[in-house]
């Protein structure tokens, strides 16, 4: 199908200094949980998305010396010539496809945890480390400073021996040099701080010494949060922010612009705020600029990325999560083929992985971080060898998947959902504040099964095992998710309550009446409880949420969530009880124990909602195993989990279909004789 002209303007070349990218398609640095530690499948990562039509791809971080050392999370290194070899691995990886290289030189300063290297931490001024560590980052005297500008240039150097074409000056999400451009973290009284023109100082040494060593050959960029979002008494895109942009907007060959206090701020979901929010805060950039910008906002829709290139707002399309979630998003516009983009629906389970320390992991593209340990490939998969039928039972997140995986590679497969609609859990989920583009997952999927003749969907048909065995199919495939517990079992408590009258989400969804004051105990930690509170708040109820955690919803902080739905709950009136444990209910309130004292307390309680974990739907497994029908489980029927899990379990099943289940290949330092 031919190109829709009116994106014709997204695949014009633009030029960085002295290379020139293919399009405007910018993979900007987002982090992979892979780094210095697994170049191979780093590589391979990089290389699908320039495959896939991205004219830029970045890495991650590159630390530049051992003081920047973020361990025990993965990022790069760039510390000395061993790390060229390796590094040179996803240069070449990119360039195989006509994209160029791009690389995010990196230090920390005060954020750089240094576990591993046991280096004593630098920052500007005297100050804790910012990681919420007992230690302390000392202050930069004259002699630091003349090092660090010696490592930022020897990075340089080696990134240029790496085959990369452009180098970056990275000044955002609190890292050192933009501890240096802050009032916040710099309190110097030398030649490096006081007035704004003290504290760029660095970063004008920087870009000069940066372009010195690889200028001619490779472009400069600088990554530059130009809004802290913390107001007035930090740069501002109003104040500061645009005065630096000022004194330097002609020294770099490419300008990387952001809002950053923290990563959180930059990498906000779909949850707390919308495509392209940042627009408000970097607009003003290529008016002050020759320059090309590229800037970033959750872009997955063609008409909106030609709208920032029309009006002015930048010069490329920046993306992380969206190149996540469908590595080919520029091939499909190229090719006419849009309505086949898998867009990324904000949940950031990918900055979750990287928070967590393991690679990434994406909600709709199970293969992202598969493509080296395991082969995968997101838009090829292998023909299954024979003509066979499967009968897929259960409309969720991982049915859908399997569906289509398993009709791609060529079965002809049955999809039967016992209610009136596709999606499952999602049905559910998608009705909480903030979560309507989780819909995507089942969206995209239907759009895609109804391109292939091989794939039938059978809605409101509810599967018994007669059914299943008349079926006849040579592969019985279980989707059937799973049911929020009742006895309040969950991730810390573990006794078993008798917990009469008390409903589950699952109630609260189906339709059960709610009277206040609301108790919603929380010991599952991830979005359920915080967002039910939210929504029932929203909608006038006394909402009471107890956690036994120290804050709401305690694991988004992995999500980078944490932060704005604690504010958002406080705002909506909900009145927060961490650190307390559910002991009983009874007689109009529910009874409370600190989870460190063990002191009991009444708290009034009209309806209470458990939310402390979900259970496997086991049945239809167990009357098909009693008749001897062989069958295989795939998601939250096998262990209930994320979406992310659930999609990437059915996947896993219908890729390896009638092919061993190998072990995930690991990169592991040569074997050597003892």
């Amino acid at each position: 199908m031919p190109r829709d002209a009116r994106y014709d303007i997204l695949f014009e070349p633009v030029r960085i200094g002295p290379v020139t990218a293919p399009n405007r398609f910018y993979q900007t640095p987002h982090a992979t949980g892979l780094g210095w530690q697994r170049p191979q499948s780093g590589a391979a990562l990089r290389g699908v998305k320039a495959e896939g039509g991205w004219g830029v791809v970045c890495t991650e971080y590159c630390s530049i010396h051992p003081s920047s050392d973020d361990s025990p999370y993965a990022f790069l290194t760039l510390w000395d010539d061993d790390d060229i070899a390796p590094l040179a691995l996803t240069a070449e990886a990119i360039h195989a496809h006509g994209s160029l290289a791009g690389i995010e030189l990196w230090h920390g300063g005060a954020h750089a945890s240094n576990r591993m290297t046991r280096v004593p931490g630098i920052a500007p001024d005297v100050q804790p480390s910012l990681y919420h560590l007992p230690t302390t980052a000392r202050a930069m005297d004259a002699s630091d400073i003349k090092a660090f500008r010696g490592w930022q240039r020897d990075a340089a150097l080696r990134a240029k021996r790496a085959g990369f074409d452009i180098v970056y000056v990275y000044a955002g999400h609190d890292y050192l040099p933009f501890q240096f451009l802050s009032r916040r973290t710099n309190h110097r009284s030398d030649a490096y701080g006081g007035s704004l023109k003290n504290r760029v100082r660095l970063l004008r040494e920087m870009i000069e010494d940066t372009k010195e060593a690889v200028g001619g050959t490779c472009a400069v960029a600088v990554r530059l949060a130009v809004d802290e979002l913390h107001g007035p008494e930090g740069i501002t895109s109003q104040g500061e922010g645009r005065e630096i942009i000022e004194m330097l907007a002609e020294l770099p060959d490419l300008w990387d612009v952001n809002v950053a206090g923290a990563l959180g701020n930059d990498s906000r979901s779909a949850r707390f705020s919308a495509e392209g929010f940042q627009e408000e805060n970097v607009a003003f950039v290529k008016s002050l600029t020759s320059k090309p910008v590229v800037s970033v906002g959750r872009f997955t829709s063609p008409d909106r990325m030609v709208s920032q290139i029309k009006r002015g707002v930048q010069d490329f399309i920046g993306a992380a999560r969206p190149s996540i979630a469908d590595p080919f998003l520029p091939s499909k516009i190229r090719e006419g083929c849009v309505d086949e983009i898998r867009e990324c629906i904000g949940c950031n389970i990918c900055r979750a992985a990287n928070n967590e320390g393991v690679g990434l992991r994406c909600t709709q593209n199970p293969t992202m971080g598969e493509e080296w340990r395991r082969g995968w490939h997101p838009e090829r998969i292998a023909v299954y060898p024979r003509r066979e039928k499967a009968l897929v039972i259960g409309g969720g997140p991982a049915g859908l998947e399997a569906a289509l995986t398993l009709g791609r590679r060529g079965l002809e497969v049955a999809l039967a959902e016992a209610g009136e609609a596709f999606g499952g859990r999602l049905l559910r989920e998608a009705t909480l504040p903030g979560l309507q583009t989780w819909l995507r997952v089942r969206d995209w999927r239907l759009h895609m099964i109804g391109k292939l003749p091989n794939v039938e969907l059978f809605p409101a048909s509810r599967m018994g095992p007669a059914d299943i065995a008349e079926f006849g199919a040579d592969h019985v495939v279980l989707a059937t998710g799973s049911h929020w517990r009742r006895d309040g079992v969950g991730v810390y408590a573990m006794r078993h309550l008798s917990l009469r009258g008390a409903l589950t989400p699952d109630d609260v969804f189906a339709g059960a009446p709610v009277s206040g004051p609301v108790v919603i105990y929380d010991d599952e930690h991830y979005f359920m409880g915080g967002a039910l509170a939210e929504k029932l708040a929203t909608a006038g109820h006394e909402v009471h949420y107890v956690t036994m955690a120290g804050v709401a919803s305690s694991w988004t902080v992995m999500t980078n969530e944490q932060d704005f739905l604690q504010a958002r709950l406080i705002e909506a009136g909900v009145r927060l009880h961490p650190l307390k444990a559910l002991k009983a209910q009874g007689n109009g309130e529910v009874r409370l124990a600190c989870v460190y004292t063990g002191r009991v307390e009444a708290l009034p309680c009209g309806t209470l909602i458990l939310c402390t974990g979900r259970l496997p739907e086991t049945a239809l497994l167990d009357d098909l195993t009693s008749q001897g029908i062989a069958a295989t489980r795939i998601g939250d029927c096998v262990a209930p989990s994320s979406i992310a899990d659930a999609v990437h379990s059915a996947h896993h099943y219908a890729r390896l279909l009638g092919e061993p289940d190998l072990p995930p290949r690991r990169e592991r330092a040569p074997a050597r004789g003892l």
